[in-house]
């Protein structure tokens, strides 16, 4: 007995394990349906514990949108797209009736580039675009037209330099022939133009044909001859002869004439005549720029 009790007294003590008793379960299909219901049972109670976490979440989302939108303030009124548009279509009415009926931005100067023999205040007289008149209501192109009438002018172009200034810019007509006639030299440009009578300048050649002038076949093919020339051969014409279209001849300045033909293959003869006046002759047919001939 006595060692029976010590070896008792000489175990640890154990925490007692109590069992839940639990209720014995049918078998067969009602224990298999029992054990579904116990899994059942099972989830319910943990989606019960977790659902509250879940809501507490997004009521703190749907709370922190609320104090979002409380806390972001409204645009103002101005600062509206819509509002901004409005103001802007008035603020450009406004300063259109300003610019078209006020003296604000109107015309103070008139400035006049690109003429050399043609006086600044001859354009101006004929641009007639009076001082102190608004600079919307300056009729540019009308102006241009104007301007462009004058003889020695090629073109002309207007336009309105804001705040208050007029700016014409024009081109000058440059004589490429003269024309000998009872009433004095006539300049002729590029474009066949007969547009002042004046000494030619030097270097211009005469041009020799039946009606010379603007329309003129003849007239318009002995420039376009003259025009394909390098500036070394066409320093040395002094007369460019067209009885046609088809018959052009060139006279030097140290009376040599170059038969030139028609204005087919012009640069092939140019390039022909340079070398071809190297040697000695009074005549150079480059008509044919493929058989030159010297005589």
């Amino acid at each position: 007995m006595t060692r029976e009790r010590r070896g008792r007294s000489e175990r640890p003590d154990r925490p007692v394990r109590r069992d839940v008793q639990r209720s014995p379960r049918p078998g067969g299909a009602a224990g298999a349906r029992a054990a579904a219901s116990d899994r059942t049972s099972s989830r319910r109670r943990t989606s019960t514990v977790t659902d509250p976490g879940t809501r507490r979440t997004r009521e703190s989302a749907s709370a922190a949108r609320k104090s979002a939108a409380v806390e972001t303030p409204r645009r103002p009124w101005y600062r509206r797209p819509s509002v901004m548009g409005v103001v802007g279509v008035v603020v450009v009415v406004a300063l259109g009736l300003v610019a078209w009926f006020t003296p604000l931005l109107s015309v103070r100067e008139t400035d006049v580039a690109g003429a050399t023999s043609i006086s600044g205040e001859q354009i101006r007289q004929v641009l007639a675009v009076p001082q102190g008149q608004p600079l919307l209501r300056v009729d540019t192109e009308g102006a241009a037209q104007r301007v462009a009438a004058i003889p020695k002018v090629a073109s002309a172009r207007v336009q309105r330099v804001y705040p208050s200034t007029i700016r014409v810019t024009v081109t000058e007509r440059v004589p490429v022939v003269f024309v000998d006639s009872p009433g004095g030299t006539h300049l002729l440009d590029a474009e066949a133009v007969d547009y002042e009578i004046a000494p030619p300048p030097p270097g211009v050649p005469r041009l020799v044909t039946e009606s010379p002038g603007w329309g003129d076949p003849s007239t318009e093919a002995a420039i376009e001859v003259l025009e394909s020339m390098p500036p070394q051969l066409r320093g040395q014409v002094g007369q460019v002869a067209a009885k046609s279209i088809s018959d052009i001849s060139v006279t030097l300045l140290d009376g040599r004439i170059v038969v030139w033909g028609g204005t087919e293959k012009s640069e092939r003869k140019a390039a022909v005549t340079l070398p071809l006046l190297t040697q000695p002759g009074q005549t150079y047919d480059v008509s044919s720029p493929d058989l030159p001939t010297v005589r």
